[in-house]
């Protein structure tokens, strides 16, 4: 099944179809018919698997991962994600409950609220490498599964001979609450602080009015593109005290302000002006009084905002007395006239966009000492989660989820694990080959043929798209050598050409040269 995942992804019940046109014995290193994987025996597989303990052989594979490819276990990233899916799925109100995951309504990551989910949560190390994961509630809140990780964190990473403090748990904003941070014992933390505390909106405007900003310019290796500019960072560092405890506060700005943010504060600025200009058209201009004129100046003065300031003038102008003008008598008076004008706050604004740019990373990480972290790497590690995002898309691709014959819990349970396999498998192949040439300062040729020292997995499947292998007299020949390009990726990734034919041939795990929290 995890072949299969990484193979095409075919719906569990196209699985036997898929391995009768596959080398069965070099797949799997023995001979087997491809009618035994059949979906009913599939399906007890599943049922074997849940058993067993989905969870539980998910660390163990982790484990062994770590340790045969010497993973960097310095920052465990942790991130939920909603899987949606087709079908009624039963609600268990008046029977019992079966064991397994709940299919259930609950807050769409996918934007699908209409339908039914799962939740995935999954904890990641060294480039988005899994080392736990499970499959949860649909309508599991992230603010409880962090403190349900928080709990067991301890104990999964002690397993791979690492204590409080020898690594970073690095979760999004919904780990900031009291129970969670009170659930993180001596862990230490990096998470992003949620607006809705005081606190960081203290802490954003406490930077902004400072302008002591530090420098650290760009995070990616990528160049910048005109459709897509890189984004600049500066920081400022303060602390904010949470449920009576002082942590680590990096507000951070970005040049690539938050769109969502800067879109708010633009349409705030709009109807600002519209309000204003609405209210001002029902003052009246002229005045036969000069106290009443600047009573009335006063008035529309008041009108103004912290986004705009209205500026009143008041000009005396001469004024055609009613009736016709004697001989003697000019017929005129002196009445005073309000003319008024909407001038922006520069400044303020200047400041909101300088807020809406901003964003708060809290930590607990000592900012001096032996295991210490500047703000520079408090930024860089919390920006490394985005692996585990990407992680992601490859766990809810819509042909295995949503095409499958699955209707019980335990079954969805043990499906979730095979995709979780499969996303350590897939995420060990992109880091051994991008590991291999950062030592060799060698390149492959990506896409268009073009030199690239990021290759990615799915880069590495359709290269390899097309080789042919012919077995005769239980000798395999190629029916063309694999060819240069070929060739540098299974370098790349510890092997030969001899793995098309050789069922015992295994890979030579690329081990890093440097193992470090800030590596």
């Amino acid at each position: 099944m995890v072949l299969d995942v990484l193979s095409g992804r075919n719906p569990l019940y196209h699985v036997e179809h898929f391995l009768a046109q596959q080398d069965i014995q070099l797949l799997l290193g023995e001979a087997v018919d491809a009618h035994a994987f059949n979906d009913t025996n599939l399906a007890r597989s599943l049922d074997a698997m849940f058993e067993c303990g989905t969870s539980k052989i998910v660390t163990e594979l982790g484990l062994r991962a770590a340790a045969t490819f010497q993973l960097d276990l310095g920052n465990a990233s942790y991130d939920t994600t909603s899987t949606s899916v087709w079908g009624e799925y039963r609600r268990w109100e008046h029977e019992e409950q079966p064991e397994g995951p709940i299919i259930a309504h609950g807050y769409s990551k996918d934007h699908q609220p209409q339908l039914k989910q799962f939740m995935t949560e999954l904890l990641c190390v060294d480039r988005g490498v899994p080392i736990f994961g499970r499959t949860l509630d649909g309508n599991s809140s992230d603010k409880d599964s962090n403190r349900a990780m928080l709990t067991r964190i301890s104990s999964i990473m002690a397993r791979h001979g690492l204590g409080p403090g020898a690594f970073v748990y690095v979760a999004d904003s919904a780990m900031v609450t009291g129970p969670n941070l009170k659930a993180l014992g001596s862990n230490s933390f990096i998470s992003r602080l949620p607006g809705t505390y005081a606190a960081c909106k203290n802490a954003m405007a406490e930077a902004v009015d400072a302008r002591n900003w530090v420098t650290i310019g760009s995070l990616t290796v990528h160049p910048a593109v005109k459709s897509r500019p890189v984004a600049e960072y500066t920081v400022y560092e303060t602390t904010v005290v949470l449920y009576g405890i002082p942590y680590r506060a990096v507000v951070v700005h970005s040049s690539s302000h938050d769109k969502r943010r800067q879109k708010k504060l633009e349409k705030r600025i709009a109807c600002s002006a519209d309000a204003i200009a609405k209210t001002l058209k029902h003052v009246q201009k002229l005045y036969f009084c000069e106290a009443d004129a600047r009573k009335a100046s006063s008035q529309a003065e008041k009108l103004s905002d912290s986004l705009h300031r209205v500026s009143v003038t008041i000009e005396p102008v001469e004024v055609r007395q009613r009736g016709r003008p004697s001989k003697n008598n000019p017929a005129m008076d002196t009445c005073y006239q309000l003319s008024w004008q909407l001038i922006e706050e520069t400044e303020w604004i200047q400041r909101e966009r300088d807020l809406a740019g901003c964003f708060v990373m809290i930590t607990n990480v000592p900012a001096a000492g032996e295991v210490s972290l500047d703000s520079a790497w408090v930024l860089r590690t919390y920006k490394g989660q985005y692996s585990i995002e990407s992680d992601f898309a490859f766990l809810k691709d819509p042909v295995v989820v949503n095409d499958l014959f699955l209707k019980t819990p335990s079954r969805i349970d043990a499906l979730g694990m095979i995709l979780i396999i499969a996303l350590m498998v897939w995420r060990i192949i992109e880091r051994s080959m991008r590991l291999y040439l950062e030592q060799t300062q060698t390149t492959v040729p990506g896409w268009d043929n073009k030199p690239t020292s990021k290759p990615t997995s799915y880069m590495l499947t359709k290269v390899f798209f097309g080789i042919q292998v012919m077995l005769f007299k239980d000798q395999r020949f190629f029916v063309k050598e694999p060819i240069d390009r070929q060739s540098a990726f299974l370098s790349a990734l510890g092997l030969d050409s001899q793995v098309f034919r050789d069922p015992r041939c295994q890979c030579k795990p690329i081990i890093p040269k440097n193992i470090g929290t800030k590596g």
